[in-house]
């Protein structure tokens, strides 16, 4: 790969993979089924998809990478299951925008596990972003409209919850490999779903709309993300993936007239701003150390 707009490559790598995250709305309201049967398709094709990036990469020694994931491993595959099946099961039972408004406060709920489990430091601007956004998910959870929203902002909370802490597991065990974790607990997920989900086959629309949204949203945005991001700064890549937060409550917005309520554009609002506080600080130049 030349040198020479490397950086624009990352960049634009990164945004794709934020384009095809923010589409899980419009696959979840297209696809008539229930939330088992959605759920069990969706987390096998990406369990596919993940496991032929894990062939391709590790060739002859694959058996070798699953043995190998360790106690660790063992204890972020069930995360995994929960941040699948909570994703789906949110997107099913609330609004797009309050799925992404929640799941968006993931770097924030990261650095408060951090703390507390590997007891790394969190800063004032850290402090202050997580306040601003806790308003904000405070202001969207006040305008929940019924029973049902409410238990889908619960299941945002949990996929969010579980995501944050395979973040933490991903940087106190630098060995383990998300990819082969990713890839089992999608196949283990779709397994579960088997004694809830409908003994019918979905119609050949259904299955190809199914198998792109596990393929595009799991295997190939995360392909995309991985390797744009070892061109660009970590803080970078982050930026660019409030694009999902913004773009999916659009998407279903145009589509299907999905319109957030007030709460929860307003709430949103002070995510991203949130947000936005937190990784511009990242580049801020550091300061000389004194000679």
């Amino acid at each position: 790969m030349p040198r020479i707009g490397s950086h624009a490559y990352g960049a634009t790598l990164v945004a794709i993979a934020a384009v095809l995250w923010s589409t899980a709305g419009i696959y979840v309201r297209l696809v008539p089924v229930d939330t088992w049967t959605m759920l069990g398709w969706r987390s096998f094709f990406a369990g596919l998809a993940l496991g032929a990036l894990v062939i391709g990469r590790e060739r002859r020694n694959t058996l070798r990478a699953f043995g190998g994931i360790g106690r660790p491993g063992l204890w972020a595959i069930p995360l995994g299951v929960v941040s699948m099946a909570s994703y789906v099961i949110a997107l099913k039972l609330t609004s797009v925008a309050n799925v992404m408004v929640i799941y968006a406060t993931v770097p924030f709920v990261a650095a408060a596990i951090a703390w507390m489990w590997i007891g790394e430091r969190t800063s004032t601007r850290v402090l202050a972003a997580c306040a601003i956004a806790l308003v904000g998910i405070a202001i969207s959870v006040g305008g929940a409209g019924s029973l049902q929203d409410l238990a889908g902002i619960g299941a945002s909370f949990v996929m969010t919850v579980a995501f944050a802490v395979q973040l933490v597991m991903a940087r106190k065990y630098p060995k383990l490999d998300m990819g082969v974790i990713k890839t089992a607990s999608g196949l283990i997920c779709a397994a579960l779903c088997v004694p809830f989900a409908s003994t019918v086959v979905p119609g050949p629309v259904d299955l190809t709309l199914l198998a792109l949204f596990g393929v595009t949203t799991t295997g190939l945005a995360y392909l995309l993300f991985l390797t744009g991001g070892r061109y660009i700064p970590s803080a970078e890549a982050g930026l660019i993936g409030l694009g999902d937060m913004v773009l999916g409550p659009l998407w279903v917005w145009m589509l299907f007239a999905e319109r957030p309520n007030d709460a929860t554009l307003v709430g949103g609002a002070l995510v991203l701003v949130a947000m936005g506080y937190y990784f511009l600080g990242q580049f801020r130049p550091a300061e000389p150390r004194p000679a």
